[in-house]
This record gives C-alpha cells, structure tokens and sequence, in this order.
C-alpha cells in the first residue's frame, strides 16, 4: 500500500511538472520597443518619443502590435519593423504597420515568415516611424523581448 502511495504521489508531481513545461513553451511571445530619434541612423534630433508592443505567434506566424507615438516634428507618415538589422544598423522594411493609415495607437497584426520570425526573436529587427520632415524614420527602437 506504501508503495502504491508513493507511486501515485510520484506521477502527481511529474504530472504537475509536465504541466509547468507546457504552460512555458507557448507559442505566443511578447517583446517591446522604446523609440526615440537618438536612435535612428544617423541620429535625428528632437522630442519625439513612442512604445510599441508586439505578440509574436510562431505556430500562426503572426504579428500583432500595439504602438504610441508623440511630439514628432510633422504628421507620422509611416511606420515599419526593419530587419535583420542589430542596433546602430540600417535595413529593408521587413512588416508594413500602416496599412490603413497612422492612427495613435497604431494598431494590427500581420503574417510573418520563418525568416521574419527568426529575425525577430534574434533581436535583430526595429521599428522606425516616418514623418514628411523625417521620410528616412524619426524615431527608432529596437524590438527585444519583453522585460529586457
């Protein structure tokens, strides 16, 4: 009877474990971005500032995103996640975020590639806003996961 107790004891807390391992393996992932104009490149000076956050679903592939922005030198224009591209250095727009225009918050979701997907997670991808006085981007940050 020990035994058996033991046993059933045993596989609970295994169970439980199990259960532990999966909660943390989603496949949603949560990662942030604090843009400002000292980190475009070259830098753009200025007041301009902006938050973005973003849920990255790698068994979906998709992005979704959630950004403010304020004190731009002119209307926002435009606003991408550039890649693969570490911090300092310039790239090609990987996700459009203004498809339907440049609301404050600017909000959506878009399909992602494997490629996109790794870039991503890798911490090798930003996010710039354009402006028409800024059409290069005036404010950049890059995207790492959240809490970093």
């Amino acid at each position: 009877m020990r035994h058996s107790l033991f046993a059933l004891s045993m596989l609970l807390v295994g169970g439980l474990a199990l259960a532990g391992c999966a909660q943390s393996s989603s496949t949603v992932k949560s990662f942030h971005a604090t843009l400002t104009g000292a980190q475009e490149v070259p830098p753009v000076p200025g007041a301009g500032t902006g938050q973005a956050d973003f849920k990255l679903d790698t068994a979906a592939k998709t992005i979704s995103w959630n950004v403010t922005y304020s004190n731009l030198s002119s209307p926002a224009a435009a606003a991408h996640i550039h890649g693969p591209a570490a911090a300092g250095v310039n790239a090609g727009v990987m996700v459009n975020l203004a498809g339907g225009g440049m609301a404050n918050p600017l909000t959506g979701s878009a399909p992602v590639t494997d490629a996109q997907i790794t870039a991503i997670t890798g911490g090798n991808t930003y996010i710039n806003i354009h402006t028409a006085k800024n059409k290069g981007g005036e404010i950049r940050g890059q995207i790492a996961p959240y809490g970093m």
